[in-house]
């Protein structure tokens, strides 16, 4: 069973946390991070996304970025900004986006329990990323931003958390994206410890490169100590929000196209319509699993494929992403690795589809290709499997703000 544990938060005054949480530093680039950041020295923007804080010219990877990284987390402490909990404290974190909510608890998580596969993972992870994450860990020498995680829900601890809801926040603010953040100290944690370590397994839905830079950081930190310490050090501990799987959702991440690969449009609907059933629709969201809607001259169609009797049961090759890699992207379009293929990018659920078509019409993408969400269970099937999800499978929101509730680590 995975281990959880309370810890000693460092966070924000209460009336300053609005101001300090930032969304996370992989969901936005250099420009819009500091769009978002600008006027506000205050933003955990300036701690997790330092490079903000030079030309844009600037190497985002120099030394010197996480050296700015750690002057800026030190000044919000030694500004007062942030302050540190005095007792080791679980918290409950909700979001509330368009009327939908979700309810997690903040905890530690063991970095043994990671490298075990107690913590089960779906993605692969990029070296380049990974070590930009644990040099900004160790530059720290704390968890800035907390790993997405989820697990297959147990009645007594969705009740336990209701109950807290019910009573006073230490924060409660609606972002500047319209989601609601609302945290509370959950008293009496060792109930939900104990309920908690009774969950077989736990699933990171999102944050996979800052899961395994906060493993590599652990652990380098470890061997540091003397005689390696005894597995109980705050380094061998890394910050984690864990949802009960009934309560999530996963948006589609949706693809677009640069080329026709040498077909004419005519050329490719024909190819298209040999899948299965192809039609012209209003509707650019696919309503079901094995559908896909494309944007292809300025029309919508939406083409549904049979399922192959070969694949029904692979926890893989029955994944919509899968589906359209195989059967549409390597032999249709001669795209072999959407990870390295230039002609392929990827745009977030979030975005609408109002953004796949600006895409095509305004920019220089020919082809939008709307999909059907992967679900949970989907997700969990696969990591319960040991296997590896294709790339931009998953897309989660509401996002998780950083700079909340902060881990160090020591």
């Amino acid at each position: 069973m995975p281990r959880i544990k309370p810890f000693q938060a460092l966070r924000p005054r209460p009336e300053l946390a609005s101001k300090v949480a930032s969304v996370p530093y992989d969901v936005v680039n250099r420009d819009e991070a500091a769009a978002l950041a600008e006027g506000n020295p205050l933003s955990f923007l300036h701690v997790v996304r330092p490079d903000i804080d030079f030309p844009p010219e600037k190497n985002p990877y120099d030394p010197d970025i996480y050296e700015k990284a750690s002057a800026n987390f030190q000044k919000l402490i030694q500004d007062g900004v942030l302050f540190r909990d005095t007792e080791d404290c679980l918290f409950a974190y909700r979001q509330i986006m368009n009327g939908r909510a979700q309810v997690g608890i903040v905890c530690c998580v063991h970095i043994d329990d990671y490298e075990n596969n107690l913590i089960l993972k779906h993605e692969k992870t990029r070296k380049s990323k990974e070590d930009d994450r644990t040099r900004h860990v160790l530059a720290l020498n704390a968890n800035a931003g907390p790993v997405f995680l989820t697990y297959r829900g147990e009645e007594e601890i969705n009740f336990a958390v209701a109950k807290v809801v019910e009573s006073a926040p230490l924060y409660d603010f609606v972002a500047v994206d319209g989601v609601q953040h609302t945290v509370w100290r959950i008293p009496n944690a060792q109930q939900l410890v104990t309920a908690l370590s009774a969950v077989p397994v736990f699933y990171i839905a999102d944050g996979h490169h800052r899961a395994a830079s906060a493993w590599r950081a652990g652990n380098e930190l470890r061997r540091r100590l003397p005689g390696g310490g005894n597995g109980t050090e705050e380094c061998n501990w890394f910050l984690s929000v864990l949802f009960p799987s009934s309560q999530l959702r996963i948006l589609a991440y949706n693809r677009i196209l640069k080329d026709l690969n040498g077909l004419t449009v005519s050329e490719l609907l024909e190819k298209l319509d040999r899948l299965g059933e192809l039609e012209q629709t209003n509707n650019p969201v696919p309503d079901a699993p094995g559908s896909f809607c494309f944007f292809i001259d300025r029309r919508w169609w939406k083409l549904t494929i049979p399922p192959d009797p070969l694949f029904v049961n692979d926890p893989i090759r029955s994944l919509d992403v899968s589906i359209l890699e195989h059967q549409v992207l390597q032999p249709i379009f001669g795209i072999e690795d959407v990870r390295t293929d230039s002609r392929i990018d990827f745009v977030g659920g979030i975005r609408g589809t109002a953004e796949l078509e600006r895409l095509c019409v305004s920019v220089d993408w020919e082809v939008a290709i709307s999909m059907y969400p992967t679900t949970l269970d989907q997700l969990m099937t696969v990591s319960d499997a040991g296997e590896i999800m294709p790339p931009k499978s998953t897309w989660f929101e509401p996002k998780l703000r950083s700079g909340l509730l902060v881990h160090t680590l020591e």
